[in-house]
């Protein structure tokens, strides 16, 4: 059996959680609702008259998409293969996302996600330049390990 690899496990969570979050986005502009609404109305003018908040959730959505999924162009640069990016762009998106009530879900996700990215990590793991692949072992030469 093999090891749990981190990182490609967070990406599964990060790619449900974007997902779930443009949902919540697009929910969030036919029935605009502060999630802190029941302690105060002060954030009620992050999502009326003008959706500030849905927008940011719906360009924060779609930014995690494209980085866990990403496309040609993006696929294989610094930024995508960066677990620090990874680390300082996600508790920014777990913010938008927590603030509106649509789309708390995600904000758990995004939480588990980013705990398994922090694991990854830890661990010393990367991201493959190419995505859904494995790290390559170095060569050992027909030197054993005695």
């Amino acid at each position: 059996m093999g090891r749990l690899i981190k990182n490609h496990w967070a990406r599964l969570i990060m790619l449900t959680a974007a997902t779930y979050q443009i949902a919540a986005a697009v929910e969030g502009f036919l029935w605009p609702k502060i999630f802190w609404d029941f302690a105060t109305k002060n954030l009620d003018g992050a999502v009326k008259p003008i959706p500030v908040l849905q927008l940011l959730n719906l360009f924060f959505g779609i930014g995690m998409l494209a980085l866990e999924w990403p496309l040609g162009v993006v696929a294989g640069s610094s930024l995508h293969r960066s677990l620090e990016f990874r680390l300082i762009f996600l508790p920014l998106t777990i913010l938008a996302s927590v603030l509106m009530y649509q789309s708390t879900n995600p904000a758990i996700y995004y939480l588990i996600g980013m705990g398994a990215y922090f694991w990854a990590y830890s661990e010393g793991e990367i991201i493959c330049a190419k995505p859904w692949t494995l790290p390559q072992r170095m060569p050992r030469n027909g030197l054993s390990r005695a």
